[in-house]
């Protein structure tokens, strides 16, 4: 029995993967508002796309509006695109890690933020995350850090 704590290993393993498979799982359902002519946004898009979401793209000119209406109205927490997915909101170019980490831990916010345009974002000419602050807001606009890159 010299291979039961790697049994035990890959048991525990299967069990966690079964546990946090709808979180890492293709086909996450994310709408994304953004202007028809933004590269960035259309690059954040395309980061998402090709790590299993199921994109839906909206196009507006009418971006602030967008915003208000979803529920984002404190400008300091906005940048150049907004997703909704489920209860909860996305704005600007945040990673697909604090993206699923969201859904794994499902808090009770209103959703994330990487405000403004961060240069080494997903988007914006990194996919690794380098160099600013994604935040986590509530209802009220009470924004805290989410994680720090």
């Amino acid at each position: 029995m010299q291979n039961r704590p790697f049994f035990k290993f890959y048991i525990s393993l299967v069990v966690m993967l079964f546990q946090i498979g709808p979180v890492i799982a293709d086909n996450i359902k994310i709408d994304v508002w953004k202007s028809p002519s933004c590269g960035c946004c259309q690059g954040w898009v395309d980061y998402l796309d090709g790590n299993g979401f199921d994109v839906t793209t909206h196009h507006s000119d009418k971006m602030s509006q967008i915003k208000h209406d979803l529920g984002i109205t404190d400008q300091s927490l906005h940048s150049c695109h907004t997703a909704k997915m489920g209860n909860y909101l996305i704005e600007g170019h945040v990673p697909i890690s604090d993206i699923r980490r969201l859904l794994a831990e499902k808090p009770d916010i209103l959703g994330l933020s990487a405000p403004g345009m961060p240069a080494m974002s997903p988007g914006m000419g990194s996919i690794e995350p380098k160099g600013y602050d994604v935040l986590q807001f509530d209802q009220l606009q009470k924004s805290s850090i989410f994680t720090s890159y």
